[in-house]
């Protein structure tokens, strides 16, 4: 067997600049690991059959709902529950945050729009 690598998120963030396109940066047990560098405000979707785990690894992220919201500070994390609607806004100019997801998860959920990625570069 050979030694599992490890993943250096700073390196991995500086290989791309673009926002809203999720990479993929490790792979376990089904689930992917993304990143993505995303400023402003995404679009209103959920996940129908997936959690998903955002994570903050710099900047402030703010997570809204349809009853409330959450903003989340550089490290920490939240899991939005499958089927919770929310609309993820960079709070600072431009927030990097890591998700945790089954593979068959689509970036925009149950919404199809130019924003989707359905091929995701593996760095």
């Amino acid at each position: 067997m050979s030694v599992p690598q490890t993943v250096n998120l700073p390196d991995k963030f500086g290989q791309f600049t673009e926002q809203w396109q999720p990479k993929i940066v490790a792979e376990l047990n089904g689930q992917q690991v993304k990143i993505a560098r995303i400023a402003g405000e995404f679009e209103w979707h959920a996940h129908e059959q997936e959690d998903e785990l955002f994570m903050v690894v710099r900047g402030v992220l703010r997570l809204k709902f349809r009853d409330g919201e959450a903003v989340l500070n550089e490290g920490e994390l939240i899991v939005v529950p499958r089927g919770v609607e929310h609309l993820p806004v960079a709070e600072t100019e431009e927030v990097w945050i890591m998700m945790f997801e089954p593979a068959s998860t689509l970036n925009t959920g149950n919404v199809t729009s130019e924003r989707t990625v359905a091929e995701l570069q593996r760095l």
